[in-house]
């Protein structure tokens, strides 16, 4: 599947392209599955332009971020690429290619990549959660927060709280062992958030929606609290931070973006053996979503957009 111009999903076509060739340090891949992200959307849009592993080059380009697949002498393998996955065949880095184990299946490993990386970055490298610690992971039903709510307990979070905007969402996030889930509208926030923390302020709050929200999530914060942001979903801009309003609790804001990280190291290390490791022994519950065939790139991407889905969409070539 690939554009010759930038746009919405409707630009998406398919087409017949010869094979691509592996160059030095790179493998080919038989791709098994591909995975869908909102990045892919912001590429074929003409707006995924930023960072040191921004897709390039002329049009027509093929887009897709994530694959399983086979590698020439039969390894079944998870691999990261700026662009190219949404195809039969692409050829990988090698830094960027990893084993699968057995018991992790395409749609699981597809929703370790990027979305349980990044989780596991904002609790482990950026907020640098300790054992006992309160934990508040808003939008929990989403792909990177149902997994930021299952490995905050997993690295022994004393409390989780989630929050998502409708009851069903709310009860999803209890299932994945939240302690409590509330609404995560600005208004009233911190107060739903200090009573589902038994009246204490909370230690760590993972941002993904900014605008109100975060400034109401600063609040919420106690002494030596930590926010991290790592999304803007609401496309709601912040009000600027005096650094004395952080100074009175010595509260800390960061924020995390996976690309560069991906860009320096590679996928392989200790973040995703630990995930894919956690996710074999039925420890970690990937949410997996819908299957399309991969001519029907575009109708995966209409329904992401219009938030008919829940967990990691999947084509399949």
């Amino acid at each position: 599947m690939q554009f010759e111009r930038f746009g919405g999903p409707e630009v998406l076509a398919e087409a017949e392209v010869p094979d691509p060739v592996a160059g030095p340090g790179e493998t080919l891949v038989e791709v098994e599955a591909a995975g869908v992200n909102f990045g892919d959307i912001k590429h074929i849009a003409g707006e995924h332009t930023e960072g040191p592993n921004a897709p390039t080059g002329p049009l027509p380009r093929i887009p897709g971020m994530e694959v399983v697949g086979r590698t020439p002498d039969g390894r079944r393998v998870l691999g990261y690429v700026p662009q190219g996955g949404y195809a039969a065949k692409t050829a990988v880095p090698d830094r960027d290619l990893v084993a699968l184990p057995e018991g992790v299946s395409a749609g699981e490993a597809l929703a370790l990549l990027i979305q349980g990386l990044t989780a596991w970055h904002v609790l482990r490298s950026v907020a640098r959660v300790q054992p006992g610690e309160s934990v508040v992971v808003h939008a929990a039903a989403g792909g990177t927060g149902s997994l930021a709510v299952q490995l905050a307990r997993e690295f022994g979070a004393g409390r989780v709280i989630a929050t998502a905007s409708s009851e069903e969402k709310r009860a999803f996030a209890l299932g994945l062992g939240a302690d409590a889930a509330i609404d995560g509208d600005a208004d009233g926030y911190k107060e739903r958030v200090l009573d589902a923390n038994r009246g204490r302020p909370v230690d760590i709050v993972l941002d993904a929606i900014g605008g109100p929200v975060l400034d109401s999530a600063l609040d919420a914060l106690g002494h030596l609290g930590r926010l991290v942001t790592y999304g803007v979903s609401s496309r709601q801009a912040a009000s600027a931070i005096a650094p004395s309003r952080l100074a009175v609790e010595n509260i800390g804001v960061a924020g995390f973006w996976l690309i560069p990280l991906l860009a320096r190291n590679g996928i392989g290390g200790a973040a995703l053996e630990e995930l894919l490791g956690l996710t074999a022994r039925g420890r970690l519950r990937p949410l997996v979503g819908a299957e399309y065939d991969l001519a029907r790139a575009r109708d995966a991407h209409e329904d992401l957009l219009a938030r008919r889905t829940k967990g990691k969409l999947v084509l399949r070539p």
